[in-house]
């Protein structure tokens, strides 16, 4: 997980690229077992804050907008999907800071959805109190432990005001657990510093920010949300590289997740039969603000060091994430061996490094999240005498459009001198 853009990824069109087709892995060690299918599960996080009374929506409150999409909501949800709805601002009405800012609770609890008792908690909602977004954050990321798909969809009208509890932080740490919590923001009010703060939410956990101001668009984005939990994805494995290649840990076909701090190596070891073709990517989000000018190097190498090939790629500010990727083939036993010789595999030795910087404001830690793709095909056969990584079978095809080049230029030339001969003698 990861995701970019933008976990967002999309985000990440390096990955499909290189590793169409991939199973993903059980856990970093064994990525082969079969995991039990849980439930998709989805918590909606509701701003009931003092605000949310304004009428700006289609001439209704905030709230009133809120509700009507809510209902909605409930009546379309998934069968599969597990839902629970939790509150922040919904029951302190007061001014003492401290008390407003732990004013965060479940309404209805996460599990198969009674829609009737589900309308009947929402309709009980009043605007009351502050706007803690990120003790509101953690609480539902407790509410939505264990596995499987999950998703926070947060609903809110304006920013934080319980720091320095920075909700954007909160979202980078619940990312850092490699929980695969996926945290989507809606916010109902067109303002650049709310934006910010919920884009930066959004994007900490692979999710994403979308701007609403009408309650048709509330209650269809939210219906998409809650219906894109239902569907099957494929969630990285968390992982956490080695500083060297000797303590790295043995990773098999499936997609990683990780942090690397600031210019950072990390490590990682995949064995590589005879004949297989390793393909690796690895796509790195800046999910804070970084100088404009970086990049992200992926090298294998053997155990003893020497390179075998690497991919990289230099940024400059424009995307929030930077991918690469590299492909090796290992030559296939000798046909006049023993069959009953059993193939050796080649621990090969992956680096993922980064050339990320920031000003000394922006914090380092967590580390900027990591997306390594690891797939093992079968090899090219050797009988097609692949040269390079690149062309492969290409250089036959340039060597039949050269020939063909040169006996076409031949003939040419020859049934111009004959012309030109026939000519003449006229």
């Amino acid at each position: 997980m990861i995701t970019r853009k933008r976990l967002a990824a999309g985000a990440f069109g390096l990955l499909v690229a290189l590793s169409a087709g991939l199973v993903p892995a059980g856990t970093a060690t064994a990525a082969d077992e079969p995991g039990a299918q849980e439930s998709p599960k989805v918590e909606l996080v509701l701003d009931v804050s003092g605000s949310m009374r304004a009428k700006d929506i289609d001439g209704q409150s905030r709230m009133a907008a809120a509700k009507q999409a809510f209902n909605e909501v409930l009546d379309a949800v998934p069968a599969e999907v597990q839902l629970g709805i939790r509150t922040l601002g919904a029951n302190y009405p007061g001014d003492d800071r401290k008390t407003g800012c732990k004013d965060t609770k479940q309404l209805y609890p996460v599990g198969p959805l009674d829609r009737t008792e589900a309308k009947t908690a929402v309709a009980t909602l009043a605007p009351t109190g502050w706007t803690p977004i990120g003790p509101a954050l953690l609480g539902a990321a407790d509410d939505l432990e264990g596995g499987g798909s999950r998703r926070i969809v947060l609903i809110t009208d304006g920013e934080d005001t319980c720091g320095p509890l920075d909700p954007c932080e909160v979202a980078r740490e619940i990312a850092a657990k490699g929980t695969q919590l996926v945290v989507d923001t809606l916010g109902l009010v067109p303002n650049a510093k709310i934006r910010q703060q919920l884009t930066c939410i959004a994007e900490a956990t692979g999710g994403t920010y979308t701007a609403v101001q009408h309650k048709d668009e509330l209650s269809e984005r939210v219906s998409q949300l809650v219906d894109r939990a239902a569907e099957p994805v494929v969630n990285p494995v968390a992982t956490e590289g080695a500083a060297a290649c000797a303590g790295a840990p043995l990773l098999k076909a499936g997609l990683y997740a990780d942090r690397e701090k600031f210019s950072e190596h990390r490590w990682y070891r995949v064995d590589v039969l005879p004949g297989q073709e390793l393909r690796a990517s690895v796509s790195i989000g800046a999910d804070r603000a970084v100088d404009r000018d970086y990049g992200v190097l992926l090298r294998a190498v053997t155990e003893r060091g020497r390179e075998i090939v690497r991919g990289s790629e230099a940024g400059d500010g424009r995307t929030d994430v930077i991918s690469t990727g590299l492909r090796y083939p290992k030559a296939p036993l000798d046909d006049d061996l023993d069959g009953e010789v059993k193939p050796a595999a080649e621990s090969v030795c992956l680096q993922v490094s980064n050339s990320f910087s920031a000003l000394a404001s922006v914090k380092t830690t967590p580390g900027l999240p990591v997306e390594l793709t690891i797939d093992l095909v079968d090899g090219p056969d050797a009988s097609s005498d692949v040269a390079s990584f690149g062309l492969g079978r290409g250089w036959w095809l340039l060597g039949v459009l050269a020939l063909t080049g040169l006996v076409a230029g031949l003939l040419w030339g020859w049934i111009s001198r004959w012309r030109f001969a026939v000519w003449r003698t006229n």
